[in-house]
């Protein structure tokens, strides 16, 4: 059977059979299908074998496949596309011999897409295609990945999808207790797929260490084979090995509070690690696409690094944050509050960062709330001079406020910052 005479059934089989696209080596995927969860989002481990010469460029989620000749395999047909991989979601990266880990987080946006089209009478199965382009200019592969809906119950990977820290029904705050007083007691609101152990453990950072690096924030079940065991080690709190029963949520209790040290002044910050786990739905062969040996155990995967909790030792009384000022917790530098702004200089804004923070987003408006401009700031960068063309936008301001937002590896936003007034020197 040729390939342009492939029905849509029998795409289904190709891939399960890593989809041969000609005669070239063909770069192949393991696992070559997985179960996702139906109603939200799912995290899958690939490892894509064979890759000498090429690079990964974009992935797409689609309903059917074509032939992607003169390309090599096939493609997604354009008419049937749910979305594409956000760039936030994007963990790829090369490992073992000509080989690439990719972490394919599927947004509930693509899967509810699936289900809606499946409903309407279409295949439950989707599709998951790479394209590879060729550095010497050699022919172009598309590789794909069947994905069949399913309840995000057992049969699924063992994935979290969402972990929030939580200090008496606050998130992620920050506590500041007095010198040798004891921490309050926490715990991580868990969402995940599929079933098995979640092991791990607590870690502190003291004050004056270096701090994470968002890689050294994610889950070991997200890094590449080779680089596990490298991320940055802090002092151990306790360790966890819990049961997860396919129910997707379950309440993690933190470290006991006696052991979180505050007897020194200071920012701690508390580190959820989560240790990869053995989960045959997601496990990822490495010698069935020519990657090495061995199976890459996945259960913990993550496609977003893990949250951080703060807290500072002060000499003074212990106080707790009001509730209605922890989402304050991005701290402005400069310009300061009430400075008087110079049209004809460069603006240029500060502020303190943080370690768990992917992207800032600085907001400037007029005094009455009229949107000025908006810039998005990768982190660990925590500052930005506005260009000369957008000075302009200030000619008929005569007082401003600007304050900065931010957002996690998948664009929730964990923080924010106070307004702050500024005024504008007219010319």
């Amino acid at each position: 059977m040729t390939m342009q005479s492939l029905s849509r059934a029998a795409c289904v089989v190709a891939i399960c059979l890593v989809l041969p696209g000609s005669a070239m080596a063909q770069i192949r995927v393991n696992p070559t299908g997985v179960n996702v969860n139906t109603q939200g989002a799912t995290t899958v481990f690939l490892t894509y074998g064979g890759l000498t010469g090429y690079d990964a460029v974009e992935a797409l989620w689609c309903g059917e496949l074509v032939d992607a000749r003169p390309a090599a395999g096939l493609r997604c047909d354009p008419g049937t596309i749910f979305g594409s991989l956000p760039l936030r979601f994007n963990q790829a990266g090369a490992s073992g011999t000509n080989a690439l880990t990719d972490i394919m987080t599927i947004p509930a946006s693509v899967t509810r897409r699936a289900y809606q089209s499946a409903s309407d009478g279409q295949r439950s199965a989707f599709f998951y295609v790479r394209r590879f382009v060729s550095r010497t200019g050699g022919q172009e592969q598309y590789v794909a990945v069947t994905c069949r809906l399913a309840g995000g119950g057992a049969r699924t990977p063992l994935a979290l999808t969402d972990v929030q820290l939580d200090v008496a029904g606050d998130r992620t705050p920050i506590m500041t207790v007095a010198q040798g007083e004891v921490v309050p007691s926490f715990e991580a609101r868990v969402a995940y797929t599929g079933t098995g152990r979640l092991i791990g453990r607590w870690e502190v950072v003291l004050p004056g260490e270096e701090l994470p690096t968002a890689d050294d924030l994610l889950t070991e079940a997200t890094l590449p084979r080779e680089r596990r065991g490298s991320q940055r080690r802090y002092t151990q709190l306790s360790r966890f090995n819990v049961f997860l029963p396919p129910t997707g949520r379950v309440v993690l209790p933190g470290p006991d509070p006696g052991r979180l040290p505050s007897d020194m002044d200071g920012v701690y910050y508390v580190l959820l690690r989560v240790e990869a786990s053995a989960d045959k739905e997601g496990d990822s062969n490495l010698a069935s696409v020519g990657a090495g040996a061995g199976v890459v155990n996945s259960g913990g995967v993550a496609g977003f690094p893990m949250p951080t909790l703060r807290y500072v030792v002060g000499s003074g009384t212990a106080v707790s944050l009001p509730a209605s000022t922890t989402r304050d917790r991005v701290l402005l530098l400069v310009p300061r509050s009430d400075a008087q702004l110079d049209r004809n200089d460069p603006l240029s804004f500060a502020w303190a960062s943080s370690a768990q923070v992917a992207m800032y987003r600085l907001e400037l408006e007029t005094a009455a709330g009229a949107h000025l401009f908006s810039a998005l700031i990768a982190a660990p960068l925590a500052s930005y001079r506005m260009p000369p063309l957008l000075t302009q936008r200030l000619n008929d301001a005569t007082a401003v406020r600007w304050r900065v937002v931010a957002t996690d590896a998948i664009g929730r936003e964990i923080a924010r910052s106070a307004w702050r007034n500024a005024g504008v020197r007219q010319p």
